[in-house]
């Protein structure tokens, strides 16, 4: 959901509290404003630091440099069948290998009879994020799964990438026989790009929702009917000259988060149908669930049709050549995806507090000499967004919560910064207006308060 602030992937519960002193250290970024050098990767939500920072959602366009974001992995076409908790790593320890794991997650996913994965929503909470680690550059994207059910609930399957083009399926929990549509470029908000697509009882029938995203067309099919068709030739905007089409490397997340709290506003909990019931019958054990049965990938070849020529040496990484952030600015070579701890950057991979002197000395640049932010929202990141200067809107947005669970292996310096409330923000031009009519990016709106969940 995106509205004039921004917030596609944050929220928090309303029993925690936020730390505004920490959150108001913390480097901002936009199209104004570019990372710090000891602090140089531009999360999603307009906040600077290091380590996951650099990963997966990390803007090139208003990062230090370039390369201070790490290299996304390349698309791997591949069938998930998700019965177990195996290759899913916590986004507390995941630093970027993704030979070790197939999704990244935050919050509290459950084995559910060895048949499926439930992403949980308890209340105090902000439920479930899973997030792959092999980004897609076109290719056939599906789900099979079931939606939660409930005002307020929302479940989402969509693409997104580190500048901010996305792809969307949103299911509201009032209505169980539609789910909304939607594409984004670079977060730019255009009501004309949501369509609601009709499919019967979400919650209790498992349909498979794919999304079949090529160079120069993007359609959304259910259990194989081709229900919606964009063509990249219509999406041709005449101010900025460039195509407004979804068209760089983007990572699948799928999530299930609580819209419709107090603390968000008017637009985004109408939007949502209403506040979250925590005593609703479509609870059970104690939180609302949604189920992911499988996920499947089809890689397709990069664009070379549409006139894309590899500037880079290799087929593992992509990368971006420019800040200008489209389909000719991408690369592939064999750059790394990894970093050495949470204190590391795409500048400088190999810093490792912990290793010894003589191989941090060996493999590092020059060691911070501030202590830096390591992953989005651990106090306050996330809050604040990304600001994009062509739409004249903030991307990114506000950040966090608890998941009812905590995180291990992190090397944060962060303190755990808790907050009080969501601000999902207003519809553009509006002052907690009606979400109706395309209010976009539940990456932005969900991915920022999952990364934090599990290090309450």
């Amino acid at each position: 959901m995106r509205s004039n602030t921004f917030s596609a992937a944050s929220i928090a519960a309303a029993t925690l509290f936020f730390q505004a002193t920490l959150a108001s250290n913390i480097p901002k970024c936009g199209a104004d404003s570019q990372c710090p050098e000891d602090s140089p990767c531009c999360s999603m939500y307009g906040q600077c630091g290091v380590g996951a920072y650099c990963l997966g959602g990390c803007d090139p366009r208003y990062s230090f440099s370039l390369t201070s974001c790490v290299a996304a992995p390349v698309c791997k076409s591949a069938d998930y069948n998700l019965n177990s908790l195996d290759g899913i790593a916590r986004n507390t320890v995941y630093l970027g290998d993704s030979s070790t794991a197939n999704w990244v997650s935050s919050g509290t996913p459950v084995v559910y009879n060895d048949e499926s994965i439930l992403l949980t929503m308890a209340p105090s909470t902000v439920g479930t994020l899973l997030m792959g680690t092999h980004y897609v550059w076109y290719g056939k994207i599906c789900a099979t799964m079931q939606s939660s059910q409930g005002t307020g609930v929302v479940t989402a399957f969509i693409m997104m990438s580190d500048v901010q083009d996305e792809i969307d399926y949103e299911w509201v929990g009032t209505d169980v026989d539609k789910v909304q549509s939607n594409y984004y470029w670079q977060g730019v908000l255009d009501y004309q790009n949501m369509k609601n697509l009709s499919v019967s009882s979400t919650r209790t029938t498992s349909h498979e929702y794919c999304i079949d995203w090529q160079p120069d067309s993007l359609t959304w099919s259910i259990d194989g009917d081709n229900l919606r068709t964009v063509h990249k030739k219509d999406t041709y905007n005449k101010t900025s000259m460039i195509y407004h089409y979804p068209q760089t490397p983007s990572r699948v997340q799928i999530s299930l988060w609580p819209a419709g709290l107090p603390s968000n506003g008017n637009g985004t909990i109408e939007w949502a149908g209403g506040l979250v019931d925590w005593d609703s019958p479509y609870m059970q054990n104690g939180y609302y669930y949604a189920i992911l049965h499988d996920v499947s990938v089809e890689c397709y070849d990069p664009p070379t049709d549409e006139g894309w020529v590899n500037t880079g040496n290799g087929n593992s990484a992509y990368y971006y050549t420019s800040s200008v952030g489209t389909n000719s600015t991408i690369a592939i070579g064999n750059n790394s995806t990894k970093l050495a701890s949470f204190y590391a950057s795409g500048d400088n991979p190999n810093f490792d507090p912990n290793a010894s002197a003589s191989a941090s000395a060996s493999t590092s640049k020059s060691t911070p000499t501030t202590q830096p932010e390591t992953v989005p929202g651990m106090s306050g990141g996330g809050h604040e967004s990304v600001q994009n200067g062509d739409s004249g809107s903030s991307n990114g947005g506000s950040s966090s919560g608890s998941s009812g669970s905590s995180g291990s292996g992190s090397s944060s310096s962060s303190d755990g910064g808790q907050y009080s409330s969501f601000d999902q923000g207003n519809v553009a031009g509006t002052s907690g207006g009606s979400k109706s009519g395309g209010v976009a990016g539940s990456a932005l709106a969900l991915v920022g308060f999952f990364v934090v969940a599990v290090m309450l």
